[in-house]
């Protein structure tokens, strides 16, 4: 066998693979031979077929075989040799394909982009600044109030229904008269304003008294769910029990229990941990950023031209439909990369080969438990069908990949922050969401 280099120009590499034909039929014959004692033929006994009438029934579909695990392993053998490793899967084409028959060399063509050579940086050299917000007593009464809010009650009232009342009712919903499914309900709690209902209900029962009936009249949005529904005029027949205004709820011990806390302190304690958690997942974003422009000044390589020219159109293509969201397939023209993409598209094919090769040399992985949470975090997007979900990455290893790749991304910056000169800087709530709004905008 052998390999001829037919390009060596920067990252493109180019080989011809010349496979002798007395070596694709000895490999006929050691897969005839393995085969052998299993066969039967009319005539002879189980491995007594003699091997010319084996070569002759069997040959032509072992050949093809022989070829490809022939030029599998001289792809093989050349990937060990150079230590290249291809940006992608290599392109192969047998260059007398129409020509060939039994007794021919094979002769292939190989071609691919090599991964670049990367030499990390010393990341002690690199100097960040990470920002610390302590939860004030002021951050964790606001969020209190919030919570309380959620467990608004509500007391029976005298007078007319006002905005933020709640309205206990039944009603029944028709349209042209006929009574329509899932348009009826019993004692149901409305909280006025909350917009619970489609446009118009809720402004039509301001006013209303416990003991009163009032017939509402609204129009079922033309992109409501429902397609039966959806434009239709209908009528509510309702029937209102009772008309409750709010209570400010009072932030005590029982308060805190039916957010499963033992005590207000313990509630309190939750929060302030909770907030403070935020905190350090806003600063871990900024440092990161931080981090990843300091990793694109500090190493300069060359760049595989298919990769930058996939990830540019990928940015193009997802740009595009961020901006015409209207459009939900892929039926349109082509979207052309523009500079701006080009120059987004080397950045990040930069920075993910550097994070790869650190990754790998320093034997990072993504364990089975980091992957399975990965799974059911994403799962939980998709109630109902968690289960589906859960099949469906197990069969498609892309989705898997996708799942893995921010996970090795984020440990390996969290080694490289381990080995870079970081320093805290406390700052206050106002100047962390000003540095996060900051960084959003410039993403």
């Amino acid at each position: 066998m052998q390999v001829t280099e037919t390009l060596n120009d920067g990252l493109k590499r180019g080989y011809t693979i010349t496979v002798p034909a007395a070596d694709l039929d000895a490999k006929v014959d050691e897969k005839l031979r393995e085969a052998q004692p299993e066969v039967e033929i009319k005539g002879f006994r189980k491995g007594k077929v003699p091997m010319a009438m084996l070569k002759k029934q069997f040959g032509q579909r072992l050949m093809g075989e022989a070829m490809q695990e022939a030029v599998d392993g001289a792809m093989q053998a050349h990937f060990e040799e150079t230590g290249d490793r291809p940006a992608a899967q290599p392109a192969v084409e047998m260059q007398n394909g129409e020509e060939w028959k039994e007794g021919d060399d094979v002769v292939v063509s190989m071609s691919y982009e090599a991964l670049p050579t990367i030499e990390a940086p010393d990341f002690s050299g690199i100097s960040l600044e990470r920002l610390a917000v302590k939860a004030d007593d002021a951050a964790v009464d606001e969020a209190l109030e919030n919570l309380a809010k959620q467990a608004q009650a509500f007391d029976d009232k005298d007078g007319a229904a006002e905005d933020g009342d709640q309205v206990v009712f039944d009603f029944t919903g028709s349209i042209d008269g006929e009574e329509f499914e899932g348009g009826a309900a019993s004692d149901y709690p409305l909280v006025l304003g909350s917009g619970q209902f489609i446009p118009g209900f809720e402004e039509q029962l301001t006013g209303v008294k416990a003991g009163e009936e009032k017939d509402v009249k609204v129009s079922f949005p033309e992109e409501y769910g429902a397609e039966h529904l959806a434009g239709k005029e209908a009528v509510f027949a309702c029937t209102i029990k009772a008309v409750k205004g709010p209570v400010d709820p009072e932030i005590n011990d029982e308060l805190a229990s039916k957010f499963g806390a033992e005590s207000l302190d313990a509630l309190k304690g939750q929060i302030r941990e909770g907030l403070e958690g935020e905190y350090a997942q806003a600063a871990r974003a900024i440092v990161k950023r931080a981090l990843l422009d300091e990793l694109d000044k500090a190493v300069t390589f060359e760049l595989p031209p298919s990769l930058v020219d996939a990830e540019a159109s990928q940015i193009a293509h997802s740009i595009w439909h961020d901006e015409n969201p209207d459009v939900t397939d892929h039926n349109h023209d082509p979207i052309e990369p523009t500079d701006e993409h080009r120059t987004l598209a080397e950045r990040r094919v930069k920075l993910g080969l550097l994070l790869a090769e650190v990754g790998s040399k320093a034997e990072v992985e993504v364990t089975d438990a980091e992957m399975s949470q990965a799974v059911m975090s994403q799962a939980r997007q998709y109630p109902g069908q968690e289960r589906e979900f859960f099949e469906f990455v197990q069969k498609n290893p892309q989705m898997q990949q996708q799942l893995r790749a921010p996970l090795f991304e984020d440990k390996v910056v969290d080694l490289i922050l381990t080995q870079a000169n970081v320093s805290e800087k406390e700052v206050s709530k106002d100047d962390l969401k000003a540095a996060l709004d900051a960084l959003e905008d410039e993403s």
